[in-house]
């Protein structure tokens, strides 16, 4: 590890619902036909949409985010494999190629592979060690080529939790493109050479809860918890404290599709949902601190999302800035945001693409290198390159005012 950075080692209910059973389990008691029609019925439909939402030209990202926060998110691996590259602004077809650096150079490289090799919980169960252990290669790729290609980037650990995820979903090539465009946006404030970004990230944890809840929040001040116990909720998007996979590729729809802070709003969501087994108990700094550091498995997370984008939008974060101690411009991850949105919503259907680079390579292929017509190569080219356009704070506003109206 970088000696400049200190250790970070990281040791549901829908809107309305009244019964605690998941609607899976509901079905296992009995259900009734109608309700499994429904259910098929509205998952044909919204697929139906994300694959609209996908193919139009150019892709309708806001509908697209709409979908990934809205109730079951992007429903399987194979829209994710399509989908999480528009929400990145990643075009699959423009894949960097690796450095030539040796990756065993890097300054980091050591301590990723102890984190890799102690990562076996992570993969699926009853995997093959020789499957795993080429995973487990990719996985050291994938993150020391993000880091050579971003020298002003610092590897902490739990960053491949967040990879071990893309890696699984989308495969080598497309998991590097999505990491490095993440670590360079949504990350980066866990990327600096110290811990204070992260920190001032963590600093908005409080302030939503004492809006939602000032007795709670004040429990837990006279308490001196503090926010340490969010930090690898945070740090790995839940990759790290989460057993269940799914539950795991559902948040990330979610953050995908949202601002760089909903982390730390669904941490808040999730801390005002055990209200009770907090008030509970001794207001005293180990006791809270072990009760919300041990996060329940079985919570509900649609419920969960819904709450934490209702928090969004009632207390956003330039609201709270003050009083979480951070200005936007002292934060590269959330003062670029608002840039990072305005550069995704022109973005090509892979069709699009995928026939342009084909036309590209056949033109290239009749061409002798001398007579290259430069300009018309730069018109082709532009063409796949995605522009500027409007903000889409409004249409996030409306995304996340509608995040349970899903199924």
């Amino acid at each position: 590890m970088n000696s400049k950075r200190k250790s970070r080692s990281v040791t549901p209910k829908k809107r309305g619902q009244l019964s605690s059973a998941s609607p899976a389990r509901a079905r296992s008691r009995g259900a009734s036909p109608s309700c499994k029609v429904d259910a098929e019925s509205g998952r044909k439909i919204k697929l139906e949409l994300i694959n609209k939402a996908l193919l139009s030209d150019p892709v309708d990202v806001a509908t697209l985010r709409k979908l990934a926060i809205s109730h079951g998110g992007l429903l399987t691996d194979d829209i994710r494999r399509k989908a999480w590259p528009k929400l990145l602004n990643v075009n699959i077809f423009e894949i960097p190629s690796k450095p030539d650096a040796d990756v065993t150079s890097h300054r980091d490289y050591h301590q990723v592979v102890l984190d890799v090799n102690r990562s076996l919980r992570r993969f699926p169960p009853g995997m093959r060690d020789d499957q795993r252990e080429v995973l487990q290669e990719q996985l050291i790729n994938i993150i020391v080529r993000v880091l050579l290609r971003n020298p002003q980037l610092h590897y902490y650990q739990g960053y491949h939790d967040i990879c071990i995820t893309f890696l699984l979903v989308v495969g080598q090539d497309i998991s590097f493109a999505l990491i490095e465009q993440l670590s360079t946006h949504h990350l980066r404030d866990f990327m600096d050479s110290t811990m204070d970004s992260t920190k001032h990230m963590l600093n908005y944890l409080l302030p939503i809860i004492g809006k939602a809840n000032p007795e709670l929040k004040e429990f837990m001040e006279r308490s001196d918890v503090g926010t340490i116990f969010a930090l690898a909720w945070l740090i790995t998007w839940y990759g790290h404290v989460l057993s269940d996979f799914r539950s795991v590729v559902r948040l990330y729809d979610f953050f995908l599709a949202c601002h760089p802070l909903m982390p730390v709003y669904l941490s808040s969501a999730i801390v005002l949902h055990r209200e009770k087994e907090v008030l509970a108990g001794d207001c005293e700094m180990t006791y809270v601190h072990s009760l919300l550091s041990k996060i329940p498995q079985d919570l509900p997370f649609e419920h969960l999302i819904s709450r934490a984008g209702d928090l969004f939008v009632q207390y956003p974060p330039s609201a709270l800035a003050k009083e979480a101690q951070l200005q936007y411009k002292q934060s590269s991850t959330l003062s670029k945001h608002g840039e990072f949105e305005k550069t995704s919503l022109n973005q090509r259907p892979d069709t699009v693409l995928k026939q342009r680079r084909k036309q590209l390579a056949e033109r290239r292929n009749q061409l002798t290198p001398n007579g290259i017509d430069q300009k018309d190569h730069s018109a082709i080219v532009k063409v796949a390159v995605w522009a500027l356009t409007a903000s889409v704070g409004a249409a996030l506003f409306a995304v996340l005012n509608t995040a349970a109206e899903w199924m």
